[in-house]
């Protein structure tokens, strides 16, 4: 019957169900299948999603482990489904089935990035195994990335970083590394993209500004361009590297004065998701390790950088070290408070209190993001069911 109807009334109706029922639906008859797994419907089905979420509330996904008692087995990864409310009550946990797939080398994933309800995955928190996977946890999903073509046997040995967002220009979801050679001084860093619609890798060359990456480094998605904070070659100061999906060019956007020799930062997205955000930690002149949390008002400008806030130990005798996970819609921030335990909390910027958002029980909290369901990757023939 429903093939009766005018495309758009037909495109109403589907995009109303469910995730779960859209499978479904790919079942009942070609017809159906053909629209649900159009990349035009799937498209339109996440705009649709989004604006939804927008009116009625949104989720956020939050990736914790707990160790097992064998250290040769992957660790137990938790991935749960919250409602983004004061209550922070869950709405669902994943089933997660990736590391029986792969078993990775790190005893579990990173949550390297996530976009459009794709989660980009990293096994290289420590040993660097080139485990890369795009997963989407709404339909079950998910494409594992050929190896790069920087590696410790072509190159020797190098430090990465990868980023992940999508590219508007083409329409194609980009995974980029960062790889700083350690053996060669004059062009330190180089980069490749990998394209989820061609499948491969592509050489992207010395980065320019020259730069140095150091361990894993959280990146962030704002604006078309992925974001991390790095450090100068020859010198020992960051600033942030964009790197534009769509003209694949990088540039340099200054620190906030003052933060450039920082002991660790890391860049992110305002609740508003209008401006960009950082996090910084250092210690002051009483050797108090401390955290100030910016948001840039004008993108690029960096007289435009604001303090918000800035937080030292807190609980009883100071010591619950804050660490920053990310902005919330109310403009609260998501911290892990770290001791013996660790605790996640929200902090209100205004009343600079914490809220205790009573998740317990697991040994790390790894990421908290803003998470869509979405149907990207149903159409893709390299995807694989887990």
């Amino acid at each position: 019957m429903i093939d009766s109807f005018p495309e758009e009334i037909r495109h109403d109706i589907l995009f109303k169900l469910p995730i779960k029922c859209l499978i479904r639906c790919t079942l009942v008859c070609k017809s159906w299948k053909s629209i649900i797994q159009n990349s035009s419907f799937i498209r339109a089905h996440l705009r649709q999603k989004i604006k939804t979420s927008n009116q009625h509330g949104t989720h956020l996904l939050l990736h914790r482990v707990r160790d097992r008692t064998s250290q040769r087995e992957p660790m137990e990864e938790v991935y749960t489904l919250h409602n983004d409310s004061n209550d922070f009550d869950e709405c669902c946990q994943i089933d997660f089935q990736l590391n029986r797939m792969v078993n990775p080398a790190n005893r579990r994933f990173r949550v390297a990035g996530i976009c459009d309800g794709l989660v980009c995955l990293a096994d290289d928190i420590v040993s660097k195994m080139f485990n890369y996977i795009i997963w989407n946890p709404s339909i079950r999903k998910a494409v594992m990335l050929p190896w790069p073509s920087v590696t410790f046997t072509t190159h020797g040995p190098f430090d990465d970083s990868i980023g992940f967002g999508f590219d508007a220009m083409t329409n194609d979801y980009k995974v980029v590394r960062l790889v700083t050679l350690e053996e060669d001084a004059a062009n330190p860093t180089v980069a490749e993209v990998y394209s989820l619609a061609t499948g491969s890798w592509k050489s992207l060359g010395s980065v320019a500004p020259p730069c140095r990456v150091h361990g894993v480094r959280r990146q962030c998605f704002f604006n078309g361009a992925i974001h991390w904070a790095v450090e100068t070659a020859g010198a020992y100061f960051y600033f942030i590297l964009a790197f534009d999906l769509g003209s694949e060019l990088f540039r340099e956007i200054m620190m906030p004065k003052g933060t450039e020799m920082h002991l660790e930062s890391r860049v992110s997205v305002s609740g508003d998701e209008k401006s960009l955000a950082l996090f910084t930690r250092y210690r002051d002149k009483n050797d108090v390790c401390s955290l100030d949390i910016w948001v840039m008002k004008e993108y690029c400008r960096q007289d435009s950088w604001t303090k918000l806030i800035t937080l030292g130990p807190q609980g009883p005798q100071g010591s619950l070290r804050p660490q920053p996970l990310c902005f919330r819609k109310s403009g609260e921030v998501f911290l892990v408070l770290t001791s013996r335990r660790q605790t996640l909390v929200a902090l209100d910027l205004v009343s600079q209190q914490c809220n205790d958002l009573g998740v317990f029980d697991f040994e790390d909290f790894c990421s908290l993001n803003y998470y869509e369901e979405s149907l990207v990757l149903l159409n893709m023939e390299n995807a694989v069911c887990c």
